[in-house]
C-alpha cells in the first residue's frame, strides 16, 4: 500500500438534513463530484486488473510463461512491477499524470507477465472462480468502506504492520518450505487485504474533499486505482492457494 497522504474529510452525517437551500445544493454538488471521482478510481482499476489478466491468458497461452517462470526472465518480471510501485509512490509529486498513466499501464502489463505462470499451477477455471469470487468480495468490502460510519482509520497501522509481517514470513518459508506456515500466511493474507480495501476506499472517499477541484486530484485518482488494484490482486493470489485446482 502506497504511504502518500491521507487527509480526513469533514462532511455531514449520513442522512443529515441541510439547513438551506443554498446547503442543499452545495450538498449535491460535492456528491456528484465524489461519485465521479469515486468511478474514476474504479474504472482505472478494472480497466488494470482485465489488462493485467488479458496479457496473463496470452502470454500463458503463447507458452512463454514457461519463460518465466524460471531464470532471470523470472526476476526481471517479479522485481520490475516492484520498483514501478515504489516509484510511482514516492514520485507522485515530481511525475506528471501523464507519466503516472503511463507508469501504471506498463505496471499492469508487467503484472500480467508475471501473473502467467499461475496458469502453470492452476487450472484455469479453478482461476476464474477464484477470480470472480475475489471480485464478489472486494466489491461488498469497498462499499462497506464506502458507505460506513465507522472511521476507519485505526486500521491502518494494524494492516501495514500485518503486510510487513506477511512479507516477513513469506520470506522465512522460502527457508522452511512449511506447509502450515504456508497456510496460516494465506489465510491471514486474506484478511490483511480485505481490511485493506475497505480501509483504502474509506480513505480515498476522504481524501476528495482536500483534492477536488485542484490538479492534484488527477494523480490521487490515479495512486488510488494502484491502491486498490493491488488489495485486489495479493486478496485474489490469497485466495488462489485455498480455491484454486492444481494442474
Amino acid at each position: 500500500m502506497a504511504d502518500w497522504n491521507e487527509p480526513r474529510q469533514a462532511q455531514a452525517g449520513f442522512g443529515s438534513v441541510p439547513r438551506a437551500g443554498g446547503d442543499v445544493a452545495s450538498r449535491t454538488t460535492f456528491d456528484a463530484g465524489l461519485r465521479k471521482y469515486m468511478l474514476s478510481i474504479y474504472n482505472y482499476m478494472t480497466s488494470g486488473i482485465l489488462l493485467t489478466g488479458i496479457v496473463a491468458l496470452m502470454t500463458a497461452q503463447s507458452g512463454l510463461a514457461m519463460t518465466f517462470a524460471s531464470g532471470p526472465m523470472m526476476w526481471l518480471v517479479a522485481l520490475a512491477p516492484l520498483a514501478i510501485v515504489f516509484a510511482m509512490s514516492f514520485g507522485m509529486n515530481r511525475f506528471s499524470k501523464t507519466t503516472l498513466q503511463a507508469m501504471y499501464w506498463g505496471f499492469a502489463v508487467l503484472m500480467g507477465l508475471s501473473l502467467s505462470t499461475i496458469f502453470l499451477v492452476y487450472t484455469g477455471g479453478s482461476i476464474a472462480v477464484t477470480f470472480f469470487a475475489t471480485a464478489a468480495a472486494f466489491a461488498g468490502l469497498s462499499l462497506f468502506g464506502y458507505t460506513t460510519q465507522k472511521d476507519l482509520s485505526g486500521w491502518g497501522s494494524f494492516l501495514i504492520m500485518g503486510v510487513v509481517g506477511l512479507i516477513v514470513a513469506s520470506l522465512l518459508n522460502l527457508w522452511l518450505q512449511s506447509p502450515a506456515l504456508m497456510w496460516a500466511i494465506s489465510a491471514i493474507g486474506v484478511l490483511v487485504f480485505a481490511g485493506l480495501t475497505a480501509y483504502d476506499t474509506q480513505k480515498l472517499k476522504h481524501m476528495y474533499t482536500e483534492v477536488r477541484g485542484t490538479p492534484f486530484m488527477d494523480k490521487v485518482v490515479i495512486m488510488g486505482a494502484l491502491n486498490l488494484y493491488l488489495d485486489f490482486i495479493n486478496m485474489f493470489l490469497f485466495l488462489l492457494r485455498f480455491m484454486g485446482s492444481r494442474e
